[in-house]
């Protein structure tokens, strides 16, 4: 079987999962010993994904055809955790019933809850510092094939955020946004700039009392106790998620706070211990994720606030428009070049003498 773009990149070996193994092997067992104190598992039960786990539960009801297309995707993840079950099908050869059906198989309700397993099960799998390590070791790539795989992986996501997700996700969060007398929003670490740019328009743009706090966890905890049941608490978080963003979201819920999670699982923790979440791709195989779909998932939330509540969105691009028109506008005045140059030119001439 011919070696996925991944394998190339890393010089792994494509090997079939040994169908009927024992989940409860002795690293299971020690991955679950080592749970920490709060319940949460250790770091070595992050090696077998939450699609490994379904598909060795189903491996004694599938079928010889379906436990070999599920190890095809499996082994192919980097290309097809963001197909569609209509393209998936295509790829290797079988109708869309038969895909549907193996996902409901291996317990999958919808196709879109198999595919967001099967993009977690890839993020797990490879990570930048392997990638970019075996990428400078063996074969050379030139750079510009480096950056045409970054921009052909943010496609991917947003092609996979298109193929799944769900408008009404999307509504509710800009209903419970309307409905909210402060929003605070919380995106640390890299997400940090996420969670800015989230608060950032809904207060220029929604006229909305949002606001992503900075600073240390003890600060961040002080701005949610500041909040109540009518407010909202947004928490942006990837991956294994950061503690601090885990702990904001589960201390607000504690106290009340209505919570909604932007994350890429639904088996995160940010997934798990918010009220609702969105869930949006991150996949990337250079060096960080990749923030083109949270991006646009935020843009899409805010396009919806603003259509939900039109009045109130045309007063609020009203006010903007008429400041902007204002003499002393806070744009540059394309009038003022002749200023700087003749200023330029003094300049030159002063340090000339």
């Amino acid at each position: 079987m011919p070696r996925t773009r991944t394998e190339r990149i890393i010089g792994l070996d494509s090997r079939p999962l040994e169908l009927g193994r024992d989940v409860t092997s002795s690293a299971r067992k020690q991955s679950l010993s080592s749970a920490l104190p709060n319940g949460q598992v250790g770091e070595d039960w992050s090696r077998i994904t939450a699609l490994e786990e379904n598909f060795d539960r189903a491996s004694g009801t599938l079928s010889a055809s379906r436990k070999n297309l599920v190890e095809k995707i499996l082994q192919d993840s980097d290309e097809t955790y963001f197909l569609s079950s209509r393209e998936l099908a295509k790829r290797y050869g079988v109708n869309v019933g038969t895909v549907v059906r193996t996902t409901q198989a291996l317990g999958y309700r919808r196709y879109a809850d198999f595919i967001s397993d099967l993009r977690a099960h890839f993020v797990v799998r490879i990570n930048p510092y392997t990638v970019m390590k075996a990428a400078t070791v063996r074969g050379r790539r030139r750079v510009s094939d480096h950056i045409r795989g970054c921009i052909d992986l943010g496609a991917n996501n947003l092609s996979a955020l298109r193929a799944e997700l769900d408008p009404k996700k999307v509504i509710e969060l800009a209903k419970r946004i309307n409905r909210a007398r402060r929003i605070v929003v919380i995106g640390v670490d890299l997400a940090a700039t996420l969670s800015h740019y989230f608060s950032y328009l809904l207060v220029a743009y929604g006229g909305f009392d949002a606001e992503a706090p900075v600073g240390s966890s003890a600060h961040l905890m002080q701005k949610i106790n500041l909040l109540g049941s009518k407010d909202l608490l947004i928490a942006i978080s990837f991956g294994r998620c950061l503690r601090d963003t885990v702990e904001g979201a589960v201390h607000g819920g504690k106290r009340g706070v209505p919570t909604f999670g932007i994350t890429d699982s639904n088996r995160s923790p940010i997934a798990r211990f918010c009220d609702s979440c969105l869930i949006v791709p991150t996949a990337s195989a250079e060096l960080s994720v990749s923030y083109v779909a949270p991006a646009s998932v935020i843009e899409a939330v805010l396009t919806a606030c603003a259509y939900l509540n039109p009045k109130r969105t045309l007063a609020v691009l009203k006010h903007k428009d008429e400041e902007e028109r204002q003499p002393n506008s806070r744009w540059y005045d394309a009038s003022s070049d002749g200023i700087h140059r003749r200023g330029k030119n003094v300049s030159a001439k002063s340090s000339g003498e």
